[in-house]
């Protein structure tokens, strides 16, 4: 399908599945999407095809391409307790080993970076976005990550960015019309932290649970397929991973919405914002009370099984 761009001359949208290099040609900057953020995945640890990436990449360099533009993800810095916040675009990256889809986009960038070495005369950007939020869908990593959270107390849980998805669309476009080359974080400014997500979320407090516990509640509901959240997700909803975009501002992107704007255009208020504040007090202090018991209940059944063996 062909548009009209003032910048760009022609825009093409091309199935991954079509002839790249016919595709491909005649044109002077590629845009590829190795994933996407608003679409569910069964399994978002496959949802990057390194093939697909190195059929993209030969057909861009025979065909004289002068600009890429690939998405990535901020997930390939992973998250981790010694992160700095925010991380910049010099921070290496180390992505989590157990969840495989930043595994993979970390290698995605690895192989547009030996492109860009071998292509001396073309521009290669890599964008790695914050959690994309749009309000017409419901992606799959912010679904994950709920889910991943569940069970973590409000205090361990990081502060969050939320990036609006025309805000990602206007950051592809500042890149690929500039031909910028280099990696590129895209955020809003700041974070959201626990207790203002939970406010703009209008739900209630967590109930914690220990975090052996947890991770086996995670594992087990992604085995069984109850949940969207890989266990490898875990550690981005226990430690930082909040990126700084100056570098892209300084190319002329300004985001449109910030995160609580973000965040707020994308999700229904829940029934925690409808109750007053006696009753949300009342709430967590019963949903605390819940929690200890749940953490008796398991050494409890620990200490039977310790004594059944002794026995």
């Amino acid at each position: 399908m062909l548009a009209d761009d003032p910048a760009l001359e022609r825009v093409a949208a091309v199935a991954p599945d079509a002839d790249l290099k016919a595709s491909f040609e005649g044109f002077d900057r590629v845009v590829y999407l190795p994933w996407t953020p608003l679409v569910p995945e069964p399994e978002p640890s496959l949802s990057v095809d390194l093939d697909q990436t190195r059929r993209v990449l030969d057909a861009a360099g025979v065909c004289g391409v002068g600009g890429l533009v690939v998405l990535s993800s901020a997930v390939v810095y992973g998250a981790w307790p010694n992160n700095p916040v925010p991380l910049t675009e010099v921070a290496p990256l180390r992505p989590n080993p157990g969840f495989g889809f930043a595994v993979r986009l970390a290698e995605v960038e690895r192989l547009v970076e030996e492109w860009r070495i071998d292509h001396a005369d073309a521009a290669a950007a890599v964008l790695r976005p914050a959690l994309v939020v749009d309000p017409d869908h419901e992606g799959w990593m912010g679904l994950a990550l709920d889910e991943a959270a569940t069970g973590v107390a409000l205090e361990e849980s990081p502060s969050t960015q939320h990036l609006h998805v025309d805000d990602l669309a206007a950051a592809v476009a500042v890149v690929a019309r500039a031909g910028l080359d280099g990696a590129y974080n895209v955020a809003p400014e700041g974070a959201l932290a626990p207790a203002e997500l939970r406010e703009l979320s209008g739900f209630g407090p967590r109930v914690a649970v220990p975090e052996r516990v947890r991770a086996r509640l995670v594992t087990a509901g992604w085995r069984l397929g109850l949940s969207t959240a890989p266990p490898g997700l875990l550690p981005y909803v226990q430690h930082p991973w909040v990126v700084a975009a100056d570098r892209l501002r300084g190319e002329g992107w300004t985001p449109s919405f910030a995160n609580d704007e973000a965040y707020v255009a994308a999700h229904h208020p829940g029934p925690w914002s409808m109750l007053s504040p006696r009753r949300r007090q009342e709430i967590a202090l019963g949903a605390a009370g819940v929690g200890v018991a749940s953490v008796l209940a398991l050494a409890g059944a620990l200490a039977v099984r310790a004594l059944r063996r002794r026995g």
